[in-house]
């Protein structure tokens, strides 16, 4: 059966089977939309946006084989007015500014009541931007925060994985009095207590997303 051309046509992308039933049957059950396919992973989403067209992608971030935020760029790299809803778990304000510097419309939250999804959905379709009140909040919260280097995440990241300094110097190529300064930057910039203050902070906040 052939779509109304005056309905919302959504992409929806998430690896969890249950959730996307979950969001098929809120926008199936809502006048103006339809599902136009489904994603399980950031790579599927490329294709499917490729041969689908959707007017808008619903996006989960934390995904295998490609996560929502390569699949956003992916995406807008091939079309650059694609329309993408991030919708996620997770409001840290540097997965925020990256979601949204990556080509993302509107970034919510899982936790969000249907009638802000489906508002969202609508408003990307006019290419207006919505944020969730917690994600907007965090991004206010840190908006004056001096940000982390390539090199500071780079050494984060290592960190993140248990690696000492003396096994980053040598991953990195640098001294370990470097890294000693790097992860003093880090700690002051964060406000983290020590090393396991700071990767709690980062991974909360979406520092270390890939």
């Amino acid at each position: 059966m052939a779509e109304p051309d005056s309905f919302v046509r959504v992409l929806v992308v998430d690896d969890h089977p249950v959730m996307r039933d979950g969001l098929r049957a809120m926008i199936t059950g809502a006048p103006g939309f339809i599902v136009a396919g489904e994603a399980c992973n950031g790579e599927e989403a490329v294709t499917a946006h490729r041969r689908l067209a959707p007017d808008v992608v619903l996006m989960d971030l934390q995904m295998p084989h490609m996560d929502g935020l390569q699949a956003t760029a992916a995406i807008r790299e091939e079309c650059p007015a694609a329309r993408i809803v991030v919708l996620t778990t997770y409001p840290g304000d540097a997965r925020v500014t990256r979601a949204l510097a990556l080509g993302a419309t509107s970034y919510l939250l899982k936790m969000a009541p249907r009638e802000e999804i489906l508002m969202a959905i609508a408003a990307a379709v006019e290419g207006r931007r919505h944020i969730a009140g917690a994600a907007a909040s965090e991004v206010a919260l840190h908006a004056g925060d001096e940000h982390l280097t390539a090199r500071e995440l780079c050494v984060l990241r290592l960190v993140a994985l248990g690696r000492k300094n003396r096994s980053i110097a040598g991953l990195l190529s640098i001294s370990e009095e470097t890294v000693k300064a790097r992860i003093r930057n880090i700690l002051a910039k964060l406000g983290a207590a020590d090393r396991t203050h700071a990767v709690t902070i980062a991974m909360r906040r979406g520092f270390l997303d890939a």
